[in-house]
């Protein structure tokens, strides 16, 4: 165990004491609450808005497809075809950044190839008001690794539904709509709104995609990082950065601790 200890303490220990201890000082070394007071205030209070709401809508809608396409899944007869879901969802939810982007405006872009296609059935979004570089543009383009990646959290649960239990609510007269309400839903739950906090946190803490897609025009908590740091805010607020980074920290910290405990409650359904 002293390697994980070890590696842990190096890996996120370090960084997290540098960040906190940094988060109270000012630019010259100095201890002040200014920092702090600076994330509930103007557009690094926007920033934290921004990625609530972003984390919000594309974990909840991406956990509702993620399920349904998860139990299509699980419910198929066929081997392969579960392989390779599964293999796929592995990829796709690690995949984002410069590569994520390209593809999306290669093909949803203003003139991307799928947008022209739209264009022909006079179902193009741009004509209504959608932009690619957007806040709904981002949510948009997140939702590629966020299903697969709650098809990976949900399946196992989806698999742990016993068939026994059907057929002892059939047995006992129980419609398929009544199995679902008293009996699915209540032991899946855990394990989808697990998935959910789960997507909320990759959600708020992506950087990359979101900043080659808007070049920082959308405001959101990670990229402020960014900007304050390399010097692209205000010159000698740097620490404004690693405050922000508290912030989400914070928050990130509260979604794992719900997190473990619906993964905590789900477990016993899989045992």
């Amino acid at each position: 165990m002293s390697p994980f200890f070890i590696y842990t303490g190096v890996g996120l220990g370090v960084p997290i004491v540098y960040i906190f201890r940094n988060a109270f000082l000012t630019f010259q070394g100095k201890f002040t609450f200014s920092n702090m007071d600076l994330l509930i205030h103007g557009i690094y209070l926007k920033g934290f808005e921004n990625s609530l709401l972003l984390s919000t809508i594309t974990s909840v809608i991406p956990g509702i497809l993620g399920v349904f396409l998860a139990y299509a899944i699980v419910t198929s007869n066929s081997a392969v075809l579960k392989r390779m879901v599964a293999t796929a969802s592995a990829v796709l939810a690690n995949f984002g950044g410069i590569n994520l982007t390209f593809i999306f405006i290669a093909a949803f872009g203003e003139t991307g190839i799928i947008t022209l296609w739209l264009n022909y059935i006079h179902l193009n979004p741009w004509n209504h008001g959608f932009t690619l570089y957007g806040f709904y543009g981002v949510a948009f383009v997140y939702m590629y690794f966020q299903i697969p990646l709650m098809v990976l959290v949900i399946t196992p649960a989806l698999g742990g539904l016993r068939q026994s239990w059907r057929e002892a609510a059939q047995n006992m007269g129980a419609s398929n709509w009544r199995y679902w309400r008293h009996v699915g839903i209540p032991v899946l739950m855990p394990s989808i709104l697990g998935g959910m906090l789960l997507l909320f946190g990759t959600a708020f803490a992506a950087y990359a995609t979101a900043q080659t897609l808007t070049l920082g025009t959308v405001t959101l908590a990670p990229i402020q990082i960014g900007d304050t740091v390399s010097g692209n805010a205000i010159a000698g607020e740097a620490n404004v950065g690693f405050a922000i980074a508290l912030g989400m920290l914070v928050v990130l910290s509260i979604t794992m601790i719900f997190y473990g405990l619906a993964r905590r409650k789900a477990s016993k359904w899989l045992r």
